[in-house]
């Protein structure tokens, strides 16, 4: 069960992130940085008293997840793009977590729709009770009747307390999967849907980091570093953009790969379908309560 408090913390990250993506919609246009697009959203959610679950995607066609600018990033918002913005905020750890696709041709239009209404008939049949294999069906049948796949490798998540992915998964296509949703649960529900292969592939590009465990490091530099990076991110994860104050930044990168590879952090690669298809993705963060699902990300 949900206590009052959490709830009310949880409708507070919420209806931020609702916020920021209503004021997304304004901010994304063709030819703007990318790099204003993930601080003006980013300023935004710790303006209106939210702290960032995670930084700003900014995935553009065939990308998937994961892109959030790198420091001194030059792209812009492509003309004739599809254009997902990904946002998470939270109140005491407590997080919400959604996205919207942004449409900049009319071709794309009916592959936005696609992922929309997996989202809204989803969320429909959510319960106490239901099998989440259930509503991957839902998703995956949904997004096939407008002609599209769905991505079989990305899934919706449950979310604890400053803990995104919070070991349930809901699957974009059917499955086998025996879980359950239970009453005073917290979820991302997240169909993407794509023209091209159905499923994402890592690239090289990474950009995003989380806390991992403190292990390895002999230099009182990179215990610092870490030290700070568990402390102030609590886990969730983070931008290199984040870390200027830091870490000297000619020299950002090549510290977060050595601690990836000490297993000190995690890293997130930039996710790209595989076959080059477009991706659009529509996401809600929902609260299983006795009688169906409570949006809270919603307007």
């Amino acid at each position: 069960m949900v206590s009052s408090d959490e709830l009310d913390k949880i409708v507070r990250a919420g209806k931020i992130i609702s916020s920021t993506l209503k004021y997304a919609s304004s901010v994304v246009k063709p030819g703007v940085p990318v790099i204003d697009v993930c601080e003006e959203l980013e300023r935004y959610i710790i303006s209106l008293g939210g702290e960032l679950a995670f930084p700003c995607n900014v995935s553009i066609n065939d990308i998937a997840a994961h892109y959030t600018s790198p420091l001194n990033d030059t792209s812009i918002i492509p003309e004739n793009s599809i254009v997902k913005i990904d946002v998470g905020a939270h109140v005491d750890g407590y997080i919400a977590d959604a996205a919207i696709t942004l449409c900049f041709d009319s071709e794309f239009i009916d592959l936005m729709e696609a992922s929309k209404a997996a989202l809204e008939r989803a969320i429909y049949a959510i319960k106490p009770g239901v099998y989440i294999r259930q509503v991957s069906r839902i998703i995956e049948n949904t997004i096939k009747s407008y002609g599209f796949k769905p991505i079989r490798n990305l899934s919706g998540h449950l979310m604890k307390r400053y803990l995104l992915h919070g070991g349930k998964s809901i699957p974009n296509v059917s499955s086998s999967y025996d879980e359950v949703f239970l009453e005073g649960e917290v979820y991302a529900i997240e169909p993407f849907a794509t023209n091209g292969a159905g499923y994402v592939e890592d690239t090289s590009e990474v950009y995003i980091y989380s806390f991992s465990k403190m292990k390895g490091f002999k230099s009182s530099f990179e215990k610092k570093v870490l030290k700070k990076i568990r402390s102030k991110f609590r886990g969730l994860p983070f931008s290199e953009r984040w870390l200027v104050n830091l870490i000297p930044p000619p020299k950002i990168k090549v510290v977060l790969e050595k601690m990836v590879s000490k297993g000190a952090l995690h890293s997130y690669p930039v996710l790209r379908d595989a076959n080059g298809g477009m991706v659009s993705q529509a996401e809600h963060t929902i609260i299983v309560l006795r009688d169906g699902a409570m949006i809270v990300t919603s307007e």
